[in-house]
């Protein structure tokens, strides 16, 4: 008996000891840029075989900030990087708003702007991010997900849209098999307080572990919307002294190094800026 005692009081410190070291890796500290804003470089408890593993999150309160849908094809702009859309639209931050056809200017989705169009038609994905919407009866910022919500219900309630691959449901489930490809990545997020997440990683992750890591930290995922991998993935912000310059390299079959060092130009982004 003395023995059995001892054996499960060892067991539980075990136990103890490996949650509480789970629960510090998976800890995400936020730096306070402003009011509703926040950001951090969280370094992430499974490494990547390329880079430092950090991944680049910026949580945005849509309560206190708008959200920006700009498209080079709407007013017959040139496309251009993420930091010169940010400065020629006065934006605090930029990331891309999905990926887009051999024309440089369509998103791959449906894409549509209050009257304007970048692409109207629906394709087979299933998450939809929706923000400025029309009343109050929606929240300010959601991902549709088309499998749990009503579409033809909310697309009247928002001016603007764009569509790409479902990561996390509703129910808050990976939606990615294991793959051995990996990427460079940037991706939208809404947390279950309503906040808009901006979420980037040069480090190469297939989707499925890079989802993994992402539900298994402090983060709290509501859902998730993957937008651009390699090169093109870019996320920039310059606001109250804090300037971050982010940019991918790595994706499987096209760019397999970490040698990209500058912005790609891109048609389409998702930026914002004070309400």
């Amino acid at each position: 008996m003395k023995y059995l005692l001892s054996f499960i009081l060892a067991s539980i410190a075990i136990l103890l000891l490996s949650f509480n070291s789970f629960s510090d890796e998976e800890k995400i500290t936020w730096n306070k840029i402003d009011e509703g804003l926040f950001y951090t470089e969280h370094d992430a408890p499974k490494k990547s075989s390329i880079g430092d593993s950090k991944i680049t999150i910026l949580k945005i309160s849509p309560k206190l900030y708008n959200l920006n849908l700009l498209s080079a094809k709407e007013n017959g702009e040139r496309i251009k990087t993420a930091k010169k859309w940010a400065e020629d639209k006065d934006q605090i931050a930029v990331i891309n708003a999905g990926m887009y056809m051999q024309d440089f200017a369509t998103n791959v989705g449906f894409m549509k702007n209050f009257d304007f169009v970048n692409n109207g038609r629906l394709n087979k994905d299933n998450t939809i991010a929706a923000f400025n919407r029309k009343n109050d009866s929606v929240p300010e910022f959601q991902i549709i997900d088309r499998t749990c919500q009503n579409w033809d219900q909310l697309k009247d309630q928002y001016n603007s849209f764009t569509q790409s691959i479902r990561m996390v449901d509703c129910n808050q489930k990976n939606k990615w098999g294991q793959q051995a490809k990996k990427w460079s990545m940037v991706v939208i997020g809404k947390d279950k307080e309503g906040n808009a997440l901006f979420i980037f990683t040069r480090s190469p992750y297939s989707v499925h572990d890079f989802i993994s890591i992402l539900l298994n930290s402090s983060l709290d995922v509501y859902n998730l919307m993957y937008l651009e991998g390699g090169p093109e993935a870019s996320f920039y912000m310059d606001h109250n002294g804090t300037k971050v310059e982010k940019m991918g390299s790595y994706e499987t079959d096209f760019n397999e190094n970490d040698d990209n060092t500058k912005f790609w130009s891109i048609p389409n982004v998702i930026g914002i800026s004070k309400k």
